[in-house]
């Protein structure tokens, strides 16, 4: 029995003697099938071609997949007093990775903005004793390897400790989640691509499928834009190696407000 993970996505499934048939994170309208087809990796596989990388993003340490791998987002690691969380996930862990967390005080749960990163969150979970996994039930459907550890939260706010916040965003997904973190050097939105930092790093776009270019509706933006309001923010940090707002970034998010509805309007 095998946790094959999907090639295209890098989501890892529940244990089957064979792959699975389908994929249906990638069938999906906001994803996509490879041309050559549906085609699955293992673990070992991965790790005989690929590396896990750790290095400083923005002042966070940041893991990410060497050769790029997958949709190629990076994970974040969130450091507070009250404990640290893993916001997003890549498809690969390492001891080496483990090892500098646990330096660094250890791992209390691990947070994911949408289901396309979910990758092997259940061998995350488990290299730390099993810490909590916080996804929104919105996208519970979009779980490939259920697991006890988890936590499928409802509402739209979930304060995992006092200085980390959930927030359901929705639009690229309904579950779609960012996390606000409160720190000295400056209140922090970790945001994955539901708010998809531009390359100019000082705007942030919306959409419903990136791949196939299908934009976020206007009513969809405006309910981030009031999801967001009632938090202050300097920065924000997306989902690929560099592509963060570093200061000034609540004005910088509403500005993409205005922009981006008077684009498509």
């Amino acid at each position: 029995m095998t946790c094959f993970l999907c090639l295209q996505c890098g989501v890892q499934f529940a244990a089957t003697e064979a792959p699975p048939q389908h994929c249906p994170i990638c069938e999906d309208e906001r994803q996509f099938v490879r041309w050559e087809g549906q085609a699955w990796i293992t673990s070992e596989e991965l790790a005989a071609t690929h590396r896990l990388v750790m290095k400083d993003d923005a002042g966070v340490l940041a893991f990410g997949i060497e050769p790029r791998f997958a949709i190629g987002q990076r994970a974040l690691l969130a450091q507070t007093p009250h404990g640290n969380v893993l916001w997003d996930c890549i498809s690969m862990v390492s001891d080496e990775a483990v090892a500098e967390i646990n330096r660094r005080g250890g791992l209390g749960a691990i947070a994911i903005s949408h289901f396309h990163y979910y990758s092997v969150m259940v061998e995350w979970s488990e290299a730390f004793g099993g810490v909590p996994i916080y996804l929104h039930a919105d996208d519970r459907q979009w779980i490939m390897r259920p697991h006890p550890a988890i936590v499928s939260w409802e509402g739209e706010r979930l304060a995992i400790n006092p200085l980390l916040t959930l927030i359901r965003c929705g639009g690229h997904f309904a579950g779609g989640q960012v996390m606000h973190w409160k720190r000295d050097s400056g209140n922090a939105l970790l945001s994955g691509d539901i708010l998809q930092v531009t390359p100019t790093r000082r705007h942030v776009s919306f959409m419903y499928s990136y791949p196939n270019q299908i934009p976020l509706n206007a009513a969809a933006v405006r309910r981030i834009a009031v999801a967001l309001e009632p938090f202050e923010f300097d920065h924000i940090y997306g989902a690929w190696w560099g592509q963060n707002i570093i200061g000034g970034a609540k004005a910088a998010f509403a500005a993409s407000v205005t922009r981006y509805l008077a684009a498509i309007a």
